[in-house]
């Protein structure tokens, strides 16, 4: 329980003194643009590629990852269906599906699981499929679509080779798997940049709800209400029916994948959406609902399954 409401105290924090520079206009006019740009070119690759180059692999090949790919890939489904039955559009279809299951599990995720779970670890499945399958995926459909792009087949095909999270991400993973050693003088400067991703993710989101209307009363309500209902709710039902009826957990590995699930959409889907100028409001309404919401879901999780 202490995990839980620590974990969300951290991010309230930084969420509110980006709000506070924003009222005051301490980095400008452009003062979000900036940071998520600053994140989304230099520092998440650069933390993306110190996570990945020290993780290992194998974690990757186990059943609990199953559980993970099949329940994101059940609400994202669900969530592109109903926009391509609502004409939506590509790009904020996509937005809307990784905010209907993209947990957050790397500020929030890493403490929740060390003072719930009681492993660190434990989250390193979740991370994995999210940074190697999803990401480059998803941000591979926003570059094709939102952009325009048109041109050979090989090139389009290149796409995700030339995104610097996606970069990052394989970059990490093909270190890990060759087991190659990264000298100091190297890894060190880069896990230092990629130390400002997440406080300048959470700032740039703080400094976005300047201005921004109350959620749930704007043109996105309908979307962001089934984001947030797959996110909050779907999800984890998803993965407790799959982990129970499918693939037989019980005891501290049920409680794990529940928990991973009903974590909340993760704010650097706010950073993609402001890269690609795509379901930018869509995106900081679930990322905040859910957020409060996975509160007392999360609570109600470790008192059922602890």
């Amino acid at each position: 329980m202490q995990g839980v409401l620590s974990g969300f105290a951290v991010i309230a924090v930084v969420i509110g003194v980006g709000y506070v520079l924003g009222r005051r206009g301490h980095l400008g006019r452009q003062g979000s643009e900036v940071l998520t740009t600053l994140a989304f070119h230099v520092a998440s690759p650069a933390l993306l590629f110190t996570t990945l180059a020290r993780a290992d692999l194998s974690v990757v090949f186990s059943g609990r990852l199953l559980v993970t790919a099949l329940s994101t890939a059940a609400v994202a489904g669900v969530f592109v269906a109903v926009g391509v039955v609502r004409r939506w559009g590509v790009g904020r279809t996509t937005i809307g599906a990784l905010c209907a299951g993209y947990v957050n599990s790397g500020n929030l995720g890493i403490p929740i699981a060390v003072y719930v779970l009681g492993d660190a670890s434990l989250v390193a499945p979740v991370l994995l499929f999210q940074l190697v399958g999803v990401t480059p995926v998803a941000l591979t459909v926003l570059d094709l679509t939102t952009a325009g792009e048109k041109g050979p087949l090989w090139r389009r095909l290149l796409t995700p080779l030339r995104n610097p999270i996606a970069v990052g991400s394989l970059a990490g993973v093909a270190v890990s798997a060759t087991g190659i050693t990264v000298p100091g003088p190297v890894m060190d400067p880069v896990t230092l940049i990629g130390n400002m991703a997440v406080p300048a993710v959470l700032l740039a989101f703080g400094i976005s709800l300047r201005g921004s209307t109350l959620p749930l009363r704007g043109g996105e309500r309908g979307a962001v209400l089934l984001a947030v209902a797959l996110k909050s709710v779907g999800q984890p039902v998803v993965a407790w029916a799959l982990a129970v009826g499918v693939f037989g957990l019980r005891g501290a590995q049920l409680l794990d994948v529940v928990v991973t699930s009903a974590l909340p959409a993760a704010q650097n889907l706010f950073t993609y959406a402001s890269r690609y100028r795509v379901g930018e409001t869509l995106a900081r309404e679930s990322i905040l609902v859910s957020t409060v919401l996975s509160v007392p879901v999360l609570v109600a999780v470790a008192a059922l399954l602890g």
